[in-house]
C-alpha cells in the first residue's frame, strides 16, 4: 500500500510520516519511506545515521530512466522518458520486497529500525533560478509508476507542502492520502483545497489532527472537517524531543499516541488496491503532459509510448517483465 502525508508547511506532516514509518517497521512490515519534500527533513526525523543518506533520486534521473525503460520498444531512449511515462511490455518493474533490486541497491538505504529510505534531494546550486522542484519529484512519480507493491508492503511519502502536490500527477499514485492539520483556520484551509482537487480524481483523503492540546482543539477540527477526521495526535513531550533531535523510539510514546498510528494503519489497510485506476490515471496524465509540453520538449510523439495491451498490476510478474 502507498500512503502520502500532506499538509500546510509546519503542520507536522514530516513528523507524522516518520512516526508512521517507524510504526510499520516496528510491527515487522516491509516499508520504504520517500522524502519528496523540497525541505529534506525526513532522514533527520527517522534518525538516519550521519552520512547514510542515499544518492538523491532527482540528481540521477537519466540513470533511473534508463533502468526503468528496460527494453520497452515504445521508448526510444531515456531522454524520451518524462515523469509521466507509463510502463509497458519490456519495461522494468520494481517489486518493493526485492531488496536486491538494482534500483533499491543504488538509491535507498536501510535505517536502524529496518525501514528503507529514498530521497529526492534538495535544490542544487545549478537549479537556482532555472529549475522547479517538480523536475526532481518526477523521479518519485516514475518510480511509483513502475512499482509493484504487494500485500503488507508499504511506501510512505512525505510530500511537498500545501496544494503544490497537484502540480503533477504524483498525487494520484497513492492508495490513501493523510492530510495533517493543526487546529486552526489555516490548518484546515489546506484540507478543503486538497479535498476539492482530489475528489475529481477519486483520490481518498483523510485528516489527522496534529499539535492538539485539549478537547476544544478536537471539537474545532471535527466541526471543520467532519467524518474525514480519523485521529488526533497530541504535541507530546516525546514528539517534541524527537523533533529536537534527541534519541527517540516508539516506546517513548504514550499509549494514546501509539493508538493513533495503529488507527492510521487500519485505515490504510482497509483501502482497496485499485490497479485499474492507477493505470487509467497514469495514461491520462501522460497524454495531457505529452500534448501540453512533452512532445515539444522531446521532439517526439510521446503518446506512442502508451502500450494499449499493457495491464497494470502484479499480473505483469508472470509475463516475462524483469526487475533485475
Amino acid at each position: 500500500m502507498r500512503v502520502a502525508f500532506v499538509g500546510k508547511g509546519g503542520s507536522g506532516k514530516t513528523t507524522l510520516a516518520a512516526l508512521f514509518t517507524r510504526y510499520l517497521a516496528a510491527i515487522g512490515r516491509p516499508v520504504l519511506a520517500i522524502d519528496a519534500d523540497i525541505n529534506q527533513h525526513l532522514a533527520q526525523a527517522l534518525e538516519a545515521p550521519a552520512g547514510a543518506s542515499p544518492p538523491p533520486l532527482g540528481a540521477h534521473l537519466p540513470e533511473i530512466k534508463e533502468y526503468l525503460r528496460g527494453d520497452n520498444p515504445r521508448i526510444t531512449s531515456a531522454a524520451a522518458m518524462v515523469k509521466t511515462t507509463p510502463p509497458g511490455r519490456g519495461s522494468r518493474l520494481v517489486r518493493l520486497g526485492d531488496r536486491d533490486n538494482a534500483l533499491h541497491q543504488r538509491f535507498s538505504t536501510v535505517l536502524p529500525g529496518g525501514a528503507r529510505l529514498m530521497v529526492t534531494g534538495p535544490f542544487a546550486a545549478d537549479d537556482l533560478g532555472v529549475a522547479c522542484y517538480h523536475s526532481k519529484v518526477g523521479a518519485v512519480e516514475l518510480y511509483l509508476n513502475h512499482l509493484l507493491d504487494g500485500p503488507d508492503e508499504y511506501v510512505v511519502v512525505d510530500m511537498t507542502a500545501g496544494a503544490d502536490s497537484f502540480a503533477s500527477g504524483l498525487f494520484t499514485r497513492f492508495d490513501l492520502t493523510f492530510l495533517v492539520a493543526e487546529p486552526s483556520r489555516q490548518g484546515v484551509s489546506v484540507f478543503r483545497q486538497y479535498r476539492e482537487h482530489a475528489a475529481e480524481y477519486g483520490v481518498p483523503v483523510l485528516v489527522v489532527g496534529n499539535k492538539v492540546h485539549d478537547g476544544a482543539d478536537v471539537a474545532f477540527l471535527r466541526e471543520q472537517v467532519g467524518v474525514d477526521l480519523v485521529a488526533c495526535l497530541r504535541h507530546s513531550p516525546a514528539i517534541r524531543a524527537m523533533e529536537r533531535g534527541r534519541p527517540f523510539s516508539l516506546v517513548d510514546l504514550d499509549p494514546d499516541d501509539v493508538e493513533v498510528l495503529r488507527t492510521l494503519s487500519r485505515h490504510l489497510d482497509a483501502q482497496d488496491k485499485d490497479w485499474a485506476r492507477f493505470g487509467r490515471q497514469a495514461i491520462w496524465f501522460h497524454l495531457r503532459n505529452a500534448q501540453t509540453w512533452a512532445n515539444r520538449a522531446t521532439g517526439q510523439d510521446l503518446t506512442a509510448q502508451i502500450d494499449p495491451d499493457y495491464v497494470f498490476g502484479p499480473a505483469q510478474v508472470t509475463t516475462g517483465v524483469q526487475d533485475g
